[in-house]
């Protein structure tokens, strides 16, 4: 969780009335033998505990063209909880590229000059759904051809990628790494449905990396935990929980959830909610792609299922990509669009011993700006 707690006691002294500056209408109606307001009324002391608690909120911020906008201060965001304006205490850019311009640039931009390049952590997810669509295979096995040749050309030394895959249940073939190869190797066994390396510990391949299968159960507890596609993907954020950073999932599906009436795709509250509260509280975005451009032979699949990645992607600060000419394109987008991000940091208070779920709205007032940024955060001793 991006918050920082710690708990402030507030004695609240209740005066009864009377206490200070009786005046003779209240002494008119007094009765004979009842204490004056002076004698009875005594201060009384109520404590409420609240935990006050920083908030750390990563927001990307593009032009219509896709760059990231730089030089953005505390005056140029809006960020509100329950529909109440929130005071920023800062706003601090960060970049995974060395900033090359002068000193002077720098401090008119808002960047600093001197700061290390960030590290940026992809997982590239395979939704393996070829029983569902026989053709989906062979766009599975390009899409994992275009994957590897993104992570090659477009990816920096301090890209981190991990590589899994799900079709009835989570399976880690990488670990996060920079090894180009071993994450190719890793891809090609995910879009073939390669067995799951991690069923046994000593053939697991680890990175250099933060661990995925530190934060990972047991494999038993894995496949129990993921039976379903929304249990996965809690496995997964609960995984990257300990990495400080914007986490990004590049989900390549053709979509998920139940047809219900119509032929309209609903998520089944009973798991969407509580999915989408472990990413966003594990600051995990989702940038969904679709396995099938939008094809006019087949509009049922395109509206039902199309819907539930625009949905995973907008609720957790990532971006839904559908109907391009290939999979590169939305690839090269998402590197495009973490090439840097800011750091909002607020204030925000809960009463002491609840817990829940707190919904935040980010904004830029430039209008023309697009901005990205997860929905909330878990306060308290929740799960």
């Amino acid at each position: 969780m991006n918050q920082k707690t710690l708990t402030v006691v507030f004695a609240i002294l209740t005066v009864l009335a009377g206490v200070a500056g009786a005046g003779p209408a209240l002494a008119q109606g007094q009765t004979q033998g009842q204490p004056s307001p002076s004698e009875s009324a005594q201060p009384t002391q109520f404590e409420e505990q609240i935990e006050v608690s920083e908030v750390l909120l990563d927001v990307l911020v593009t032009d219509g063209r896709g760059n990231v906008v730089l030089g953005l201060g505390k005056d140029d965001f809006t960020v509100q909880e329950d529909g109440e304006p929130v005071d920023l205490n800062s706003v601090t850019f960060y970049s995974n590229r060395e900033f090359l311009e002068s000193a002077e640039r720098a401090r008119e931009i808002g960047v600093a000059a001197d700061q290390v390049p960030i590290d940026r952590y992809f997982v590239l997810f395979f939704h393996d759904q070829r029983s569902l669509l026989p053709r989906l295979t062979a766009q599975i096995l390009d899409a994992g051809r275009r994957a590897k040749q993104w992570t090659r050309s477009m990816l920096g030394p301090n890209d981190y990628v991990a590589v899994v895959s799900y079709d009835y249940q989570l399976k880690i073939f990488q670990d996060f790494t920079t090894d180009r190869e071993a994450i190719s190797h890793a891809i090609d066994q995910a879009v073939r449905g390669g067995e799951d390396p991690g069923t046994w510990p000593s053939r697991r391949p680890t990175g250099e990396g933060p661990s995925l299968f530190d934060g990972m159960p047991s494999p038993n507890e894995i496949r129990k935990g993921s039976e379903r596609f929304y249990g996965a993907m809690e496995l997964l954020a609960q995984a990257t929980g300990p990495i400080q950073a914007r986490k990004n999932v590049i989900l390549f599906s053709l979509g998920f959830g139940e047809v219900r009436d119509f032929g309209f795709y609903a998520p089944d509250s009973r798991y969407y909610r509580p999915m989408i509260e472990e990413l966003n509280d594990d600051n995990v975005a989702v940038y969904s792609i679709d396995l099938i451009s939008i094809d006019p032979g087949e509009p049922v699949l395109e509206n039902v299922y199309g819907n539930s990645l625009s949905s995973i992607s907008a609720d957790t600060g990532g971006r839904y990509y559908f109907n391009f000419v290939n999979f590169t394109t939305p690839l090269e987008q998402v590197a495009r669009d973490n090439n840097g991000y800011y750091l909002l940091s607020y204030t925000s208070r809960h009463p002491r011993g609840e817990s829940g779920y707190q919904e935040v709205t980010v904004e830029t007032k430039n209008r023309q700006f697009r901005t990205r940024a997860r929905e909330g955060y878990r306060y308290g001793e929740g799960p």
